[in-house]
């Protein structure tokens, strides 16, 4: 099954709250919030057109600036 991880960057307020949206996420197989240019990065096992409904769905998220999908080469 393709992996990918999803890094997201948030507004700073909201980083707690959209860190327990994605870990609800059937998908996720890890969340962390992270330090650095990115606050929150996510596992995901899934197949491809899953990978791009589940970052869609992160990146309409109240509080998300952006975010960028790495799919597993």
């Amino acid at each position: 099954m393709p992996k990918a991880c999803i890094l997201i960057k948030a507004v700073p307020t909201t980083i707690e709250k959209i860190l327990e949206r994605v870990k609800k996420m059937s998908a996720v197989k890890k969340a962390y919030a992270i330090y650095g240019r990115w606050d929150i990065v996510a596992f995901i096992d899934a197949p491809t057109g899953e990978i791009e409904k589940l970052s869609a769905t992160i990146n309409s998220m109240d509080g998300v600036r952006s975010s960028e999908t790495l799919p597993e080469a």
